[in-house]
């Protein structure tokens, strides 16, 4: 395998649990074999509605605005150059609570065993009849 490099711009934007996620690395889009990551936008007020991950850890890092993150019932409060793990299982969901928009970065790992397996909505999506963000599958 060779190094691959994706842009931002050119990853299928998806609105599903609110904002906008870019899935940018993953099986489909550069054939990861350990885990998935890309890039939230969450304009004043959005949110990405609360779920959990059976089989994946979630590291948050945000590089703009202002987000609270709410684990299990603890909110934590995020700003430029903050990074947030969230554990196996734990139920998440991530608001701007800022003016301005808010953009982060998230990696996903390990992989589920099959991508449909790897994401429980605890709350109604956003937009259901979105599909789920492309993650597995060929290049």
């Amino acid at each position: 395998m060779s190094a691959v490099k994706v842009n931002v711009a050119d990853a299928v934007p998806n609105r599903r649990r609110g904002g906008e996620i870019r899935v940018t690395l993953s099986p489909k889009t550069a054939g990861t074999t350990s885990g998935f990551g890309g890039f939230l936008t969450l304009a004043s007020g959005e949110a990405v509605t609360e779920h959990y991950h059976p089989y994946s850890e979630e590291f948050v890092h945000v590089v703009a605005g202002a987000l609270e993150m709410t684990v299990d019932g603890t909110v934590f409060p995020l700003g430029p150059g903050d990074s947030l793990i969230v554990p196996i299982g734990l139920r998440h969901r991530l608001v701007n609570v800022g003016a301005e928009e808010a953009q982060a970065v998230f990696h996903l790992s390990p992989l589920a065993p099959r991508p449909e397996l790897g994401h429980v909505d605890t709350e109604e999506p956003s937009s259901p009849e979105e599909p789920n963000p492309a993650v597995g599958g060929a290049r």
